[in-house]
């Protein structure tokens, strides 16, 4: 698991603490899906809770040295840290895969050239759906969805 930060000029100070960025807390399951949230602020409080939701407890939870993961361990999980400072893998130690998502969605969100605040949740959760199925083709699932007026599914032709 993992926190980005989305938005604002690329001046100043980057990732935690710059101004006018949104943040954006991240689960990716080893070699499974990904779960994302915006947040309105990044504490140890909506770190637990969110994990506590989504990740079974007894699991080993992989993280950067951000000290709001330090309460993992008193959670129920098995919590292995690694330094970016020193190194970015050792063995399975890594968060290399969420960091993936992370530039994943940065790299399809910087086309638009901006997006309201009010919205971007909504393209990060696009950015989930597209990630968790990369290797589907997307319109034929997309097709089956239900259709958004009436109770029937979307007839392909």
């Amino acid at each position: 698991m993992d926190e980005a930060y989305f938005g604002g000029k690329r001046k100043g100070k980057r990732g935690r603490g710059a101004a006018g960025k949104i943040p954006v807390f991240g689960i990716l399951e080893r070699n499974g899906v990904v779960k994302v949230e915006v947040l309105k602020k990044v504490t140890t409080d909506t770190i637990m809770n969110l994990t506590i939701k989504t990740v079974r407890r007894g699991s080993t939870v992989y993280t950067d040295r951000y000290q709001c993961y330090d309460a993992l361990m008193f959670c129920g999980y098995r919590h292995v840290k690694i330094d970016h400072k020193r190194y970015f893998a050792r063995g399975k130690v890594y968060i290399n895969g969420v960091e993936g998502f992370w530039s994943f969605a940065k790299e399809r969100l910087i086309k638009f050239h901006g997006i309201s605040r009010e919205k971007f949740p909504l393209y990060m959760k696009e950015m989930e759906f597209r990630y968790n199925n990369r290797h589907r083709p997307i319109f034929t699932r997309s097709a089956r969805m239900p259709h958004p007026v009436g109770g029937d599914e979307w007839q392909v032709s």
